[in-house]
């Protein structure tokens, strides 16, 4: 018996954004004769995180996972049902979590899927968002790299996206006054009205940098998800000891080409280095990078603890969801135009509602 599913492979390397030559999609056929020395179980593609550290993926270069290879599925974390089975411990009808790549069936091994737990008032999309890596980047690098305090001065760039809408809410529950940074009014809505930062700043704005050194004066914790010209701003604002976290730098994921759209400040500049490091010095701060994978081993009980502040209303989530595996490539795309508010999710199968 054979069942048929769609792959979306790379085609080339791309130089800028995915483009309509970046991949390739084919049908084939998997068998459903699964190997019970393991344990296997066939999964029904639900749901497929997108997520900026894709892009970096598919570059030719040393990384803390080596490159999706030319004509390799691409690699990417999602959700979905078990459809069969010849596993001891994983059922038929299961949720699971794993990293099936872009694709609408994928058979795993047992090992290399996580049957899921629905909490109340939690839906299985969170363990995408908040439950899952986003939430976990979030909090180990607010609490463990940053060690935010009470009292102190937060600033989050990508504040609308997966990671920085859960490090501001993190930051406020702390006790932080939270200064979050997007690129458009509604996320800047969005952050001050929904999520309830202290203050929400558009970067696009001309008067950003004006409003910029209003609003924060000087940071005591700055959680980078951009990198590039707003990194170096901020690293002229910092206070004595401050603490800067290096989660992501969206801004330099893409290799630039002529007429490119940058997701920084300054659009229309090419990268260049950072001009105002000798700051970490003279305020004797720190500026440091992580891996959320380095704190595999806490992740279980991080997650019981986020779960409990879902419960409580004290964590909100956002999902934007596109529709269709085929819209994955474009879907990235969005990432680094600032198209998207939130997670960004694609659901694969017409089986499942959000229901959020």
């Amino acid at each position: 018996m054979s069942i048929q599913t769609l792959e979306i492979r790379l085609s080339e390397r791309p130089t800028g954004h995915v483009n309509s030559k970046t991949f390739v999609s084919e049908s084939i056929s998997l068998s459903t004769t699964l190997s019970s020395s393991s344990g296997h179980v066939l999964v029904q593609v639900d749901w497929l995180s997108i997520d900026p550290a894709m892009r970096g993926w598919l570059d030719d270069k040393r990384s803390y996972l080596k490159p999706v290879q030319i004509g390799e599925k691409m690699r990417a974390q999602g959700l979905g049902t078990v459809i069969k089975s010849s596993s001891k411990t994983i059922k038929v009808g299961d949720i699971v979590r794993g990293t099936f790549g872009w694709c609408t069936y994928a058979i795993m091994a047992e090992k290399d899927v996580e049957p899921l737990s629905l909490f109340p008032g939690v839906h299985e999309l969170d363990f995408l968002g908040i439950l899952g890596l986003p939430g976990l980047t979030a909090y180990f690098g607010l609490f463990d790299i940053a060690q935010i305090k009470q009292g102190e001065t937060l600033v989050v760039s990508g504040a609308a996206g997966a990671v920085g809408s859960v490090a501001c809410q993190l930051g406020k529950l702390k006790g932080a006054k939270v200064i979050a940074l997007a690129g458009s009014d509604d996320k800047v809505e969005w952050l001050e009205s929904d999520l309830g930062v202290h203050k929400a700043l558009n970067y696009k704005s001309p008067t950003f940098i004006k409003d910029f050194k209003a609003a924060v004066g000087y940071l005591d914790v700055y959680f980078d998800n951009v990198g590039g010209r707003i990194l170096d701003l901020c690293l002229t604002r910092l206070k004595k000891n401050a603490r800067v976290v290096l989660c992501g730098a969206i801004s330099d994921y893409i290799s630039i080409t002529p007429g490119a759209k940058r997701f920084t400040m300054y659009p229309d500049q090419k990268p260049q280095g950072l001009q105002a490091y000798l700051n970490l010095i003279s305020q004797t701060a720190k500026i440091q990078g992580f891996l959320v994978f380095d704190y595999a081993s806490k992740f279980d009980g991080v997650i019981r603890e986020m779960n409990q502040w879902i419960s409580e209303n004290k964590l909100k989530r956002r999902f934007h969801i596109v529709e269709g595996l085929e819209k994955c490539p474009e879907s990235m795309n969005m990432l680094f135009t600032g198209a998207n508010i939130g997670k960004l999710v694609v659901k694969v199968s017409a089986k499942v509602s959000p229901k959020l």
